[in-house]
């Protein structure tokens, strides 16, 4: 299975070939100190405490000596030689928490969401039987970095509704081969109920493989333990993420490594079971110790699943060289093991040519009969890789088309022709499930950073835990004239970087499904909408349902709600709230809006922030407290920091920095749901004494708390 970075070559064999060991262009100063943990990921000296003053010309430290990245080790010895520019090897036997200095940065602070399954906008999309994995490549092993990035071209998945596992993929011979999730991704797919999961990358001998790796993974202690599991356990509970995928792909083992494997499986899940954390095998190593793909779950491979025992592995999942025969014979012989068939992921390479590739869907998931198995996409973020235009707006139509099909439209489906878009054979779901709720449409992306309709921020950015929870159902429109363009558009928005945007002349009125909900009413619940009018005039009315549809592709039995008068050209944002008058114990099912032109005139209608809360509540989380100036390193009239700070009481979203400039005006820096973030570059304004920094504490309908200030002198 291959492990190359995201934008390596297209693999063109059927048969998944091992990752290349070659190191990924350095980000930022070259890291040529080979680490155990502990150690400082950054040079001797770099670090000056907030309050001392800045260093003498020609000692300033190289760029992006404080900039924190996603962690990965080697189990215990490292190569021979010297690390590539950028890469630090550090050692997992040595890591803890309490000597990473990076952790604080790392750690996922969402907790896993509890999902429910709506009724299907599409007719053949099923619930309770195939599942969805997604193995992805988020960016190089070295040098990922932490906290998101000063760039819209990033791999912002939103389809999170039809995913039910995703792994971090990654790790090479070069640079590591244990890689930790970093925590945008983590808080991202927790906060949609999405599991996360580590990656243990044993490479083949060809590229770099060690079985020594793979020996001292699986040792033993004097007392009969095993503490790479412990370790891996506590790697990721200290993380915040739910599990592992295990591969072992290094070959010339015997049957007794194999049976020290097994026996470290067992170890690692009884390990991690009391926190929830999961195991995926990958079928590589089998019981003769050696590497020998199956393309099954057969004898071979079986014990790594469920051996005499019980359950070894959650799930396993089955190499690419599996056949409509062998996925048959595995789904029984799960059935057999007293296993659900659904725990086998059959592995669909889509690296090379994403929604062009050739895939034999009925030996997975028939349209005529119950699924066979369940099935993981290996490296979807193609619909990222082989762009030519990589904005924001290209790469969502690119993956709308891979998730929802050519017609963009769950509940009408175009002909198949090849692809069967995720969409159109597993059910959505969804954790829109209390109040407050609120999404703004942003996608952990954007060319700017809006805040009430005002740029904040001038400079591309990402960072997906920024991201909303998104409509799952992309688009579901109705409409009896023309289906207008809707999209998350990129060009506006009124919270984060995008908006969705309703464009073209319908001649009709046209409704828009937004989330599946269970939400519960009050008679003191109201829906805000903040919207704009940029052609029209244009009538906007609210949906609601309090009952579900009867059966999976019948319509949604919307309430709708007048909320404006026909707005006409203005171009300014306005808020609209919308009591929900219903009796006290109903639930709200489903959300979305209904907009209306004047005859066949052109409409373009953005909407930026949806809400829905009880008025009786308070909207303002409290602030956070001790914010405080970690570590800075400086050039002449610039600094890149570390901010450090304690977390606000209550419920949180996230946390926002502004900068406070001497004119009064306030720009955006960044965000984190973690109570420490990198900044990478503030630079001083004329002849100030000190950079003003502000910090607030943002709530689920983002109304923001009092600032926490701390400075940064010059």
């Amino acid at each position: 299975m291959s492990a190359t970075e995201p934008d390596a070559a297209p693999r063109t064999s059927p048969v998944p070939e091992p990752g290349l060991p070659a190191a990924p262009a350095a980000r930022g100063p070259a890291r040529r100190t080979v680490l155990a943990a502990g150690a400082l990921p950054f040079p001797v000296g770099a670090v000056t405490p907030a309050r001392d003053a800045p260093p003498s010309p020609g000692s300033a430290p190289e760029p992006a000596a404080l900039a924190p990245y996603a962690s990965y080790w080697f189990p215990d010895s490292l190569p021979p030689g010297e690390p590539g520019p950028g890469i630090v090897w550090r050692s997992l036997k040595a890591w803890s928490p309490e000597s990473d200095p990076d952790l604080a940065h790392n750690a996922a602070t969402v907790p896993l969401a509890p999902r429910f399954t709506p009724v299907p906008p599409h007719p053949g999309a099923r619930a309770g039987q195939a599942r969805i994995a997604s193995l992805v490549s988020f960016g190089p092993t070295a040098g990922n970095p932490s906290q998101g990035s000063a760039s819209a071209d990033s791999y912002a998945l939103t389809h999170w509704a039809y995913i039910d596992e995703l792994v971090f993929w990654g790790g090479s011979a070069g640079e590591g081969i244990v890689l930790a999730p970093n925590a945008p991704v983590t808080d991202a797919a927790h906060r949609n109920g999405v599991r996360v999961l580590g990656n243990v990358f044993l490479p083949p001998v060809p590229y770099g493989g060690d079985l020594r790796w793979t020996q001292e993974l699986v040792r033993r202690d004097a007392l009969g333990r095993f503490p790479l599991a412990e370790k891996l356990v506590q790697v990721a509970r200290a993380h915040g993420f739910d599990g592992w995928f295990v591969n072992a792909e290094t070959d010339g083992g015997d049957s007794a490594l194999a049976s020290r494997m097994r026996e470290f499986l067992r170890a690692l899940r009884a390990a991690g079971a009391p926190h929830g954390l999961r195991i995926t095998w990958y079928d590589a190593m089998n019981a003769t110790g050696r590497v020998g793909w199956q393309g099954a779950l057969n004898a071979l491979n079986q014990e790594f699943f469920e051996d005499r025992t019980g359950k070894v592995a959650d799930t396993l999942f089955v190499d690419f060289r599996w056949t409509e025969p062998t996925l048959a014979s595995s789904g029984a012989l799960a059935d057999r093991l007293g296993r659900s068939r659904h725990e086998l992921w059959a592995a669909v390479d889509v690296e090379s040519n994403g929604r062009h590739s050739d895939v034999r869907w009925d030996a997975i998931v028939p349209r005529d009969r119950e699924h066979v198995v369940s099935y993981g996409f290996y490296r979807p973020e193609w619909t990222r890789n082989h762009l030519t235009d990589r904005s924001p707006g290209a790469f969502h139509v690119s993956d709308d088309l891979f998730w929802t099909g050519a017609s963009l439209d769950p509940s009408r489906p175009a002909p198949e022709s090849g692809w069967r878009a995720p969409a159109t054979v597993v059910a959505d779901r969804s954790t829109v499930t209390g109040l407050p709720f609120a999404c703004s449409f942003n996608t952990g992306h954007g060319l700017r950073w809006y805040e009430d309709g005002e740029v904040l921020g001038d400079a591309p950015w990402s960072h997906l835990a920024l991201q909303d929870r998104l409509p799952g159902r992309r688009w579901v429109v109705d409409t009896a004239g023309e289906r207008p363009s809707v999209t998350l558009d990129f060009a506006d928005a009124w919270r984060g970087g995008s908006s969705l945007l309703v464009a073209g002349r319908p001649g009709a009125p046209v409704s828009v499904g937004l989330h599946a909900t269970r939400l519960p009413l009050t008679r003191t619940t109201v829906a805000e909408l903040v919207h704009r009018t940029d052609a029209g005039p244009v009538r906007v009315e609210f949906g609601f349902a309090t009952r579900e549809p009867a059966a999976p592709g019948d319509p949604v039995p919307y309430t709708w709600l007048r909320t404006t008068a026909p707005t006409g050209d203005h171009r300014g944002w306005r808020t609209t709230r919308v009591p929900l008058a219903t009796p006290a114990g109903r639930t709200a099912y489903a959300l979305a809006v209904r907009i209306t032109g004047r005859g066949n005139e052109p409409v373009s209608w953005r909407l930026g922030a949806l809400s829905v809360r009880d008025t009786t509540r308070s909207r303002h989380p409290a602030p956070p407290a001790h914010l405080e100036v970690a570590a800075t390193a400086r050039r002449g009239d610039e600094a890149e920091l570390r901010l450090a700070w304690d977390r606000a009481a209550g419920p949180v979203r996230h946390y926002e920095l502004h900068r406070l400039l001497p004119d009064g005006t306030r720009r955006f820096l960044g965000g984190t749901c973690a109570a420490a973030l990198y900044v990478p570059s503030v630079t001083r304004a004329g002849r100030e004494r000190a950079a003003l920094l502000e910090l607030r504490a943002v709530g689920e309908t983002y109304a923001t708390s009092a600032p926490a200030r701390t400075e940064l002198p010059w």
